[in-house]
């Protein structure tokens, strides 16, 4: 195996990121990496789901450092290039994202450097980690469906709310999100699901049902803000029914970690995760911000499955 190629890095762009301006960013970008000794090999996404390709081809080609540029769902897409392959452990390559993305909330919990300059000496120093990953099974077009995710995964109203957002590009994403979750209410319907975890089985109306790895989901908000990602275990949290106007009156929850405080809200810890419908409508479910499938949903937690760069 070329000792060259496992030292050079292995960059997927995707050049639609931040509505778009990635595409024309990127040389500016790219010219700044040489100009700071960054030794690395690049290829842009042409489509859904490429760069899980193009991070399956990169291990199998032997390089075993891979940098996804791009927002939440670019990095989904890589890690799930590296959590599905089978040449080697996905914990023997080191995972970096360059965040350009609209809600960048995956580094939030990492304190990863948005500022180019910044983020450049975090990858000069290769420091890593080793995080969890979470893999969920769900029901796509009638089919079953397999997926990673490395973030948050949402259930209810928080899949319907991703749905609503589906090729939007926020300026203001802390802001716009908010206002978009709170006009979305008004055209969601809530659905009765059997919730199972630990032995436990809860049958409700919920509002959302979350599991997460990291903190932050939805441009900042903290909707498993009892996450740990390197615990080997996920943190679930559920509302049961609200009104329109709890929700809103309670929005400030989302962002200040005290959401587990209402008394409809519960959080817990867990390994697995089984969603099951219970009405004649499904539930949808989202991963790390795109809509994937809907149930039955199961969630299994993968300990310490992805090595990352981190500051």
């Amino acid at each position: 195996m070329s000792k060259i190629k496992k030292s050079k890095w292995f960059i997927i762009v995707n050049p639609k990121a931040n509505g778009g301006r990635m595409g024309k960013q990127w040389d500016n970008i790219q010219q700044f990496l040489t100009d700071n000794n960054i030794n690395f090999f690049d290829k842009k996404t042409t489509h859904k789901n490429h760069a899980t390709e193009l991070a399956k081809e990169a291990i199998k080609n032997g390089f075993r450092k891979i940098i996804a540029v791009g927002g939440d769902g670019t990095g989904n897409e890589v890690a799930n290039g590296i959590l599905q392959q089978t040449i080697i452990h996905s914990s023997e390559v080191t995972f970096a994202l360059l965040p350009v993305g609209t809600g960048n909330d995956w580094i939030k919990t990492h304190k990863i450097p948005k500022h180019l300059t910044s983020w450049i000496e975090v990858l000069k120093k290769e420091k890593t980690t080793f995080q969890d990953a979470g893999l969920i099974n769900c029901i796509s077009n009638e089919k079953k469906l397999e997926r990673y995710f490395i973030n948050v995964a949402g259930m209810a109203y928080d899949a319907f709310g991703v749905q609503l957002s589906e090729g939007k590009n926020w300026y203001f994403p802390k802001i716009q999100y908010l206002l978009h979750a709170i006009r979305g209410l008004f055209k969601y319907k809530i659905h009765r699901a059997k919730l199972i975890f630990d032995e436990k089985e809860v049958v409700d109306f919920f509002y959302i049902i979350n599991v997460g790895i990291c903190k932050y989901s939805g441009g900042g908000m903290q909707l498993v803000p009892h996450a740990i990602p390197d615990d080997g275990q996920f943190a679930l949290t559920f509302a049961r029914k609200l009104s329109k106007l709890a929700v809103i009156l309670n929005s400030y929850r989302f962002y200040n970690a005290s959401l587990l405080e209402h008394s409809k809200v519960e959080g817990f810890f867990t390994k697995k995760i089984r969603v099951e419908t219970m009405d004649d409508e499904p539930t949808g479910v989202e991963v790390d911000g795109e809509y994937i499938g809907e149930t039955p949903v199961e969630f299994s937690i993968l300990p310490k499955a992805l090595k990352i760069l981190i500051p």
